[in-house]
C-alpha cells in the first residue's frame, strides 16, 4: 500500500496545508518519505462535524453489527501483512518480534471488544419493577443501561505504535462503547498510523457504517490536539504520554463551558519490593529477570522497573552484584526518537547528581543509542530528595537501601500513584506481605507477586491504570475488557411504557441479556 502522507476524514484521504511532519528513521536519523501535512483548524471542524453527524446513528446499530465491524478492523491489519511491521520497524526502532507480537495484540483488543459486544454485560442492565403497592409510598418503576458518551478524541503514543495508538485500546473501547473516534496521530511513527488508519477507514467502507466514524489527523505541536479537546462535540478523550503533555489536555477539557473526561496515562516507577526470605532464596535469579525486564524494549514501557525497595544486607548485596554484571554487558539500544533519548540521557545525570546516589553500572556506549544504568541510593537519602522518585522514561532503575521494613514502608506512603508495583516473596515472606498490601493497593492499579509489570494481559480481570499521576483518573483502565467504562455514561428510565423502552430493558428481554432485576442478577 503507497504512503500517501494524507489526512483521513469522513471516508476520504486528502493532503492537509497545515505544515508538514515528517517521519524519520530512528536507527540512522535519515528523513522518510512522504511528508505527511498537518491538519488546518477546517479540518479538524470538518472531522469533528462527521463524528457528530455519525454517532446517532452508528450507537443504534445492533451489537453484533458493532462486534463485526471491529472484527474486520482487526482482518484489514492483518492484512496488511509485513508491510506494517517493516514501515514501524524503521519509524520506532523496535525489533520485529515485538512489532509481530504488538500487532497480535492490537487485533486481539479488537476482537476481545467485538465478544464484550455480543456478551452484553458492558451495559449494566437493572430492573427494579414497580410496587404499586408499596407503603407508606410506592415505587416506580426503574430500569438502567449504559449508553456511550459522543464522539471520543484518542492520541497516537510513541512507544506503542500499534496497540495503543490508532487502533489501539482506546479506539477500540471506544468504537465497542458506540463512539465515533477522531485520532491525533502521533508524530513519530506517521507511516505506520497511515497504514493502521486506511484499514480501520476500509472496515468503515467494508460495513457501510457512517464515514464519520473514523478520522485521522496529522499535526506538529499541540495546537491540534489541543483544538480537538478544546471542540465542543469531542465528549471524551484518552491518552498515552508524559506528564505535561496529559495535564495540558486535562486543562483544556477541564476549561471548556462543559468540561470533559480525559484519561490520560502520565508516568510511573512501578516500585519492585524485594522481600529478605525471597532474596535469601534466590537473589539472583531475581536479579536477572529484574535485568530483562529493564532493558526490554530500550526500558521504554510506561510498566517499566525504575525503583527497587529492599532492606539492606548481604544477600541485597548479591542481588546488585548479580544486576550490575547484567546491566554492565547490556547492549546499547536504538530508542524511539532523538528526544527521547536525550530525555533519557537527562534523567540518568539526574539521578546520578543526587546525594548519596552512587552508579552501580551502565551499558555499553554507542553513539546515538541508550545505554542501560543503575543506581542505588540509602532509605533516607532518598526521602530527602522527592526528585528521586520522578520517571526516567527508559532502562534506568535505583535501588533503594531501606534500613528495615518499617523504613520501607514508609518510603511506600510517600511515593505517588503507580500504575505496577511488584513484590518478590517466599513463603516466609507472607506476613510481612500482608502488612504491605492494603498499602500498595492505594499506590498501584496492579499488585503483583513474583514477577515484573513489563507484561500486561488483555484480559477481564486486568487494570492497567492507578493513582494520579500514573493516570489522571484511577478509577479507570486503558486495558482490558473494563476500558468500555470509560465511555460510557449510565442512563435511568422511570415509568416509560414497554413498546417505547429499549430493547436492552424491555419486560421479555428480547436481547436476552443477564440483567438485575429487583436486585438479583437473572439470566433470563
Amino acid at each position: 500500500m503507497p504512503l500517501t502522507g494524507d489526512l483521513l476524514i469522513a471516508g476520504v484521504a486528502r493532503k492537509g496545508d497545515a505544515g508538514v511532519v515528517h517521519a524519520f528513521d530512528a536507527s540512522t536519523g535519515e528523513r522518510m518519505d512522504p511528508p505527511f501535512g498537518g491538519a488546518t483548524p477546517a479540518d479538524l471542524d470538518e472531522a469533528c462535524a462527521a463524528a457528530h453527524a455519525a454517532f446517532q446513528p452508528y450507537r443504534a446499530l445492533p451489537y453484533a453489527e458493532r462486534a463485526a465491524f471491529l472484527e474486520a478492523i482487526a482482518a484489514q491489519i492483518e492484512a496488511i501483512g509485513d508491510e506494517l511491521i517493516v514501515r514501524a520497524m524503521a519509524e520506532t526502532g523496535l525489533p520485529r518480534p515485538r512489532l509481530e507480537g504488538e500487532r497480535g495484540r492490537t487485533c486481539g483488543q479488537l476482537r476481545l471488544f467485538a465478544g464484550v459486544l455480543r456478551d452484553g454485560g458492558f451495559l449494566e442492565t437493572r430492573v427494579d419493577p414497580a410496587l404499586p403497592d408499596r407503603q407508606p409510598l410506592p415505587r416506580p418503576d426503574l430500569r438502567l443501561r449504559n449508553v456511550p458518551l459522543g464522539p471520543v478524541a484518542v492520541f497516537g503514543a510513541s512507544n506503542f505504535p500499534l496497540a495503543f495508538s490508532v487502533a489501539g485500546g482506546d479506539t477500540a473501547s471506544a468504537l465497542a462503547a458506540g463512539c465515533p473516534v477522531i485520532v491525533k496521530a502521533h508524530s513519530a511513527h506517521p507511516g505506520t498510523s497511515e497504514l493502521i488508519g486506511r484499514a480501520v477507514q476500509a472496515a468503515v467502507a467494508e460495513r457501510g457504517l457512517p464515514a464519520g466514524v473514523f478520522a485521522m489527523l496529522h499535526g506538529g505541536g499541540r495546537t491540534i490536539g489541543q483544538g480537538l479537546v478544546a471542540d465542543h462535540r469531542i465528549k471524551a478523550v484518552g491518552f498515552t504520554g508524559s506528564r505535561a503533555g496529559g495535564l495540558a489536555l486535562v486543562q483544556t477539557a477541564q476549561a471548556r463551558k462543559v468540561p470533559i473526561p480525559v484519561y490520560a496515562e502520565m508516568a510511573s516507577i512501578n516500585p519492585v519490593i524485594l522481600l529478605p526470605a525471597a532474596l535469601a532464596e534466590r537473589a539472583e535469579a531475581i536479579a536477572t529477570g529484574f535485568v530483562g525486564a529493564l532493558t526490554l524494549g530500550a526500558g521504554q514501557f510506561c510498566t517499566n522497573p525504575g525503583l527497587i525497595l529492599a532492606i539492606d544486607g548481604p544477600d541485597l548485596d548479591t542481588f546488585l552484584q548479580a544486576a550490575a554484571a547484567a546491566v554492565g554487558g547490556a547492549p546499547a539500544q536504538v530508542m524511539l526518537t532523538s528526544g527521547i533519548r536525550s530525555a533519557f540521557e537527562e534523567g540518568v545525570a539526574r539521578v546520578a547528581s543526587g546525594r548519596g546516589v552512587s552508579l552501580l553500572a551502565s551499558g555499553e556506549t554507542v553513539g546515538g543509542k541508550a545505554s542501560p544504568a543503575l543506581f542505588s541510593v540509602s532509605g533516607a537519602d532518598f526521602r530527602a530528595q522527592h526528585e528521586l522518585a520522578e520517571e526516567v522514561f527508559g532502562a534506568a532503575s535505583l535501588v533503594v537501601r531501606c534500613a528495615d521494613l518499617a523504613e520501607l514502608q514508609a518510603i511506600l506512603t510517600e511515593l505517588e500513584g503507580q500504575l505496577t508495583v511488584a513484590v518478590h516473596l517466599a513463603d516466609a515472606d507472607q506476613p510481612a506481605f500482608a502488612q504491605l498490601l492494603p498499602e500498595l493497593e492505594l499506590l498501584a492499579g496492579r499488585v503483583l507477586v513474583n514477577g515484573f509489570g513489563t507484561g500486561v494481559e488483555v484480559a477481564h480481570a486486568m487494570v492497567h491504570g492507578g493513582p494520579f499521576p500514573s493516570t489522571s483518573d484511577g478509577r479507570a483502565t486503558s486495558v482490558g475488557s473494563l476500558a468500555i467504562a470509560r465511555f460510557l455514561r449510565p442512563v435511568s428510565y422511570q415509568n416509560l411504557p414497554d413498546a417505547v423502552l429499549p430493547d436492552e430493558l424491555k419486560a421479555a428481554n428480547p436481547l436476552g441479556l443477564t440483567r438485575r432485576v429487583d436486585g438479583v442478577l437473572k439470566a433470563e
